[in-house]
């Protein structure tokens, strides 16, 4: 080789090393294809095989670093798009929690002004409950603190909900110092806030501050021992404690096909009603399994009234009420106080890639189980990449993956090899359906965190999500599922407590850790 080529090959080398990106050299400028082609263009005396051989190689391993380096070039547009979306995302939820408070602040400053006036001063707490006294918010959150009588409505079939207190403690102590990391109340809505990290709570408690006046029952269809239940019921609520009765379209034209004496029951009529009904009912009564108790959930977009599931169905870890005995529960449900599970929601939403900014996003999507991300009827490996806040958490490749509650932990992701979490316990769980791997395993996120899982765009095929088993969505290339904790959990309704009622349901539904007792008369240690 002729020494000008030589030295100018080695001044190329030494430029292009003294180049880094991100304070790594970039291992491809050490051999350029152009350097390459010089070597073997080149007269070279008294050549042999193995000089060929070693040309060849060189010429294979210049063209793999380009591959790399141009790989890696594009992966870094990519994250920087998808950070610059996910940073979109994240400014529009923060403007909207800042105007749904700044909403609620006018509401209440109008609240109190109303309160203020003579004629509308509030009553004593504990009127329903046939006791005078003061307010009794210091041993808890009371309700008509934010729940504040308007003016009288003209229109006689407006009943005004109930109002009620939540409390909360410890077996051994009825300290409530925490209360209002757990819940808060906007006009009796139930919503959720940051949690703190002292949270030592196992019982919650519900007290009614003035009498339910208002009942929504949901049935599961296709049943013919549940539709004489909902009858007897509803005779019953109606007969001997004189409630508004509230229930599906279908169920009253089933009502009123037994007899025209539930012509009182009452139903809505377009989806719009049933937005509002959360602000109507005081009480929801579901008669089926974990599945009924899933579809009253999804019929509240935002706060949900107390849930008392009565168990109809093949398997209920969510309804632990014997519709045997629906007379004494529901008496001493009316009556309170009750022990109830907040149960909390998943919010998720699509961000398609074509979108241009932060507001081009998809209708969200609450689920009280999980939400589900598979291959769908596709023959290849699903190919997911995963982020929780800022950081990347894994590449999925295998069937799919789960993101659930930990109300959830008892359905899919169990059966996908997932742990048993209580449902109280704040979480997010991340289970992987069938991983192409040996190392993957389940893992559970704090509730604060917000996980995005996107459809990269080399992907083979698209993905499905599916929230609570419907609504399935395709999820093409370039496409990401956004989850993070919604703010309205939903309160269900506890036989004794969260505690007894979980271990009851894992020990009669799943026959947990059921095996022969040792025998006694056995060898022994001396």
């Amino acid at each position: 080789m002729a020494p000008n080529k030589l030295n100018s090959s080695q001044g190329n080398t030494s430029m292009s090393c003294s180049q880094a990106e991100n304070g790594f050299v970039n291992s491809f400028s050490l051999f350029p294809e152009k350097a390459v082609e010089e070597i073997l263009q080149s007269p070279i005396q008294g050549s042999d095989d193995h000089l060929i051989e070693f040309s060849e190689a060189l010429r294979t391993v210049a063209k793999a670093l380009r591959q790399v380096a141009e790989g890696k070039a594009s992966a870094q547009a990519e994250a920087a798009e998808w950070k610059r979306k996910f940073e979109l995302e994240r400014d529009r939820n923060l403007k909207f929690e800042h105007a749904e408070k700044s909403c609620f602040e006018h509401q209440a400053d109008l609240d109190d002004m109303r309160t203020n006036s003579p004629a509308k001063q509030p009553t004593s707490c504990n009127v329903a409950n046939g006791q005078s006294g003061k307010c009794c918010s210091r041993n808890g959150i009371c309700s008509h603190e934010v729940l504040k009588d308007g003016a009288p409505s003209s229109d006689s079939k407006i009943v005004k909900k109930a109002s009620f207190k939540l409390s909360w403690f410890c077996k051994d102590d009825q300290s409530d110092q925490y209360k209002h990391d757990i819940v808060s109340f906007e006009r009796g809505n139930i919503t959720t806030a940051q949690r703190s990290s002292k949270q030592v709570f196992l019982v919650i408690s519900l007290k009614w501050q003035s009498c339910p006046q208002t009942v929504l029952i949901l049935t599961k269809p296709n049943s013919v021992s549940v539709q004489i239940l909902c009858s007897e019921m509803v005779r019953w609520l109606r007969q001997q404690k004189n409630l508004h009765i509230y229930v599906e379209p279908r169920v009253r034209v089933e009502l009123l096909a037994e007899s025209s004496y539930f012509n009182f029951v009452e139903t809505w009529k377009d989806d719009e009603e049933v937005l509002m009904l959360h602000t109507k009912v005081d009480l929801v009564v579901t008669l089926g399994g974990d599945g009924t108790v899933l579809w009253a959930a999804s019929m509240f977009k935002g706060p949900v009234p107390p849930i008392v599931p009565f168990s109809l169905g093949s398997l209920g870890f969510m309804t632990p009420f014997y519709s045997e005995h629906y007379k004494e529960c529901l008496e001493s449900i009316l009556k309170g106080p009750i022990s109830i599970t907040l149960r909390h929601r998943l919010q998720c939403h699509v961000i398609r890639e074509a979108a241009k900014n932060e507001y081009e996003t998809e209708e969200p999507m609450l689920v009280l189980n999980e939400v589900t991300i598979d291959r769908g009827i596709s023959s290849f490996l699903t190919n997911l990449e995963c982020y929780c806040d800022d950081s990347f958490v894994t590449c999925v490749q295998g069937d799919g993956l789960i993101l659930s509650t930990t109300s959830g932990s008892t359905a899919y992701s169990l059966a996908a090899g997932g742990s048993m979490v209580h449902p109280q316990v704040p979480g997010i769980l991340f289970t992987p359906i069938c991983p192409h791997s040996l190392s993957f395993r389940p893992m559970i996120f704090p509730e604060h965190v917000t996980l995005r899982v996107q459809v990269p765009f080399n992907s083979r095929s698209p993905a499905w999500a599916s929230f609570d088993g419907k609504d399935r969505k395709q999820l093409a290339p370039g496409d990401a599922l956004v989850c993070s904790m919604a703010p309205w959990p939903v309160p269900t309704a506890c036989l004794d407590d969260s505690t007894n009622d979980f271990l009851r349901s894992i020990h009669e539904g799943l026959h947990w850790n059921l095996r022969k007792t040792q025998s006694f008369d056995g060898p022994r240690e001396t």
